[in-house]
């Protein structure tokens, strides 16, 4: 069988990434006055999972303010079918994913693939958006990962955004918005193969400095 082509990232920030993410920030910054506490939390070199807290479809725009390093994401492969659309996506650093029946199995593969080359990744823990101030405990997919390619990770707690646009609402709305980026845990690590129950301890560590970060950010 022919092997799958490369996932095609460029993490340099050239100009159309200076253009949109400027208009992007502009615009965030008028609605939403972010501020950020422990950028130097995210490591501007290596393999980096950056796992933010989910309680908004707006917290990916956040992702501008918190390094001075570009960052990766995932986006529905659909978003991409309009070509000018596709490209600007591309730009600010998406990559596509396809809906199938795999779709999980094709995400945790181009997670991977982002982080063996040594990029930053922005993967929500949580999954799906969630509300409330607790963290609920995680599935083992982040650490999994992390523990795969040897990338730190970093959590993040974004608060306010889900006052900005909370589930169901179709436009986002003026919230003052405080990003805590937390220290960095280190991926499991074992001589050999990794055991399921560090990963899971991992997990848990994620979870609780989720929580906190979070709890941290609503303070503000």
């Amino acid at each position: 069988m022919p092997e799958e082509p490369t996932l095609q990232l460029n993490p340099r920030k050239g100009v159309t990434y200076h253009v949109v993410a400027g208009i992007l920030s502009g615009l965030s910054r008028l609605l939403f006055r972010p501020k950020v506490t422990g950028r130097e939390n995210i490591p501007l070199s290596g393999p980096v999972l950056i796992a933010p807290i989910h309680r908004s479809n707006v917290d990916f725009a956040f992702t501008l303010f918190i390094s001075p390093r570009k960052v990766f994401f995932m986006a529905k492969d659909g978003l991409f079918k309009i070509k000018w659309f596709g490209s600007l996506l591309a730009h600010l650093g998406a990559f596509p994913v396809h809906r199938s029946a795999q779709t999980d199995r094709e995400s945790m593969k181009a997670a991977e693939e982002v982080l063996r080359q040594g990029q930053a990744l922005v993967l929500f823990p949580e999954g799906t958006r969630k509300e409330g101030r607790t963290v609920a405990t995680l599935n083992d997919g982040a650490m999994f990962i992390a523990a795969r390619t040897g990338a730190t990770v970093v959590p993040v707690g974004i608060g306010g955004s889900h006052r900005a646009m909370p589930l169901g609402a179709k436009i986002p709305r003026p919230a003052k918005i405080r990003i805590v980026i937390g220290a960095p845990i280190a991926p499991p690590a074992a001589e050999g193969r990794v055991s399921r129950s560090a990963i899971t301890a991992k997990s848990e560590e994620l979870r609780a400095a989720l929580e906190a970060v979070y709890l941290e950010s609503l303070k503000g």
